[in-house]
């Protein structure tokens, strides 16, 4: 059970970098904790505010709710205490609620509510989605805002009226007044993140509404290059921003592009390169392909070779 009160834990993942692990499995799909408290515990000896369990670079998507519980509880199992740890959540009302109460007995600080599976609904219905979430665990609740769950500014004010334990908002949509808007009316009473693939792109307009942090997946593999890359962001370092988007971002995304689905996918061919292996990705996913992962091996060569000459 956590000691870190919503507010704590929202105003603790405002402070700094956040990632998102992805998960570990063997040939055959099956979670291999072993290998990812490994790398979780990899992870957090790099400067980091959150660490997300199951999240979408996680394959949530892809994970039973028992699947979910047990990641989660890994990822608790190896932060120890040392910062917070945020459960993915979500599909339709009934799994998502007991999704938030897995998690909170496993130990998690947060929750992440990604979008329900499929349908397109109303305010009220998302609205009314949500707010079982909320009621359903004392854990701080972040609620995703993209694809078929979008709050605009008047329905998310009215959540967080009625729930005192949702402290964050997740922009997965990049709808510029929708932001400005949400963050004019709800101010500090929110924890703000970016949520847009490869958010490093939107990392500095962003900050400028407020966003003062973003889930970075390519920490997974080159955690000294995103933490260097946050930095120069909070620091307003636009020269050093704008050449490592040019020199790699961009180029990354180009590349994640070319296969529908290579979000995930691209970051495990990344984490192979530096022999830091979790497995394939979970099918409907499918992995890269030889050549797009010499072309992935050239970009991490550009900007930080170290990781690729470590695994050596």
């Amino acid at each position: 059970m956590t000691s870190m009160s919503p507010d704590q834990m929202a105003a603790q993942l405002g402070g700094g970098l956040l990632s998102f692990p992805v998960t570990h499995f063997d040939a055959d799909g099956a979670f291999v904790e072993d290998a990812y408290r490994a790398h979780c515990g990899w992870m957090l000896e790099h400067e980091l505010a959150g660490l997300f369990a199951a999240g979408g670079t996680g394959e949530f998507f892809s994970l039973t709710p028992d699947e979910v519980a047990r990641v989660v509880a890994a990822a608790v199992a190896e932060a120890n205490g040392r910062l917070p740890v945020i459960s993915g959540c979500g599909y339709g009302t009934a799994i998502a609620t007991g999704i938030a109460r897995d998690a909170e007995k496993a130990g998690a600080d947060g929750i992440l509510l990604l979008p329900p599976y499929l349908m397109g609904s109303k305010q009220e219905g998302l609205a009314a989605h949500v707010e079982a979430v909320c009621k359903a665990t004392g854990l701080g609740v972040i609620v995703y805002n993209r694809d078929n769950a979008i709050l605009n500014d008047e329905t998310l004010a009215g959540l967080c009226e009625r729930n005192p334990n949702l402290v964050g908002f997740k922009d997965g949509v990049g709808d510029i007044e929708l932001m400005t808007r949400i963050y004019a009316r709800m101010g500090d009473r929110l924890t703000y993140i970016g949520g847009l693939p490869t958010a490093e792109t939107f990392a500095t307009p962003y900050l400028t509404m407020g966003v003062t942090t973003y889930s970075s997946a390519i920490f997974n593999f080159m955690p000294e290059w995103a933490l260097a890359f946050y930095k120069s962001v909070r620091a307003g370092d636009q020269a050093e921003v704008m050449k490592q988007l040019r020199d790699f971002v961009l180029p990354y995304i180009t590349l994640r592009n070319q296969g529908r689905g290579y979000a995930v996918s691209i970051v495990k061919a990344g984490m192979r390169m530096i022999g830091r292996d979790a497995g394939p990705v979970r099918t409907p996913l499918t992995d890269l392909s030889p050549a797009e992962d010499a072309q992935l091996r050239t970009l991490i060569e550009r900007v930080s070779p170290k990781a690729l000459a470590d695994a050596a």
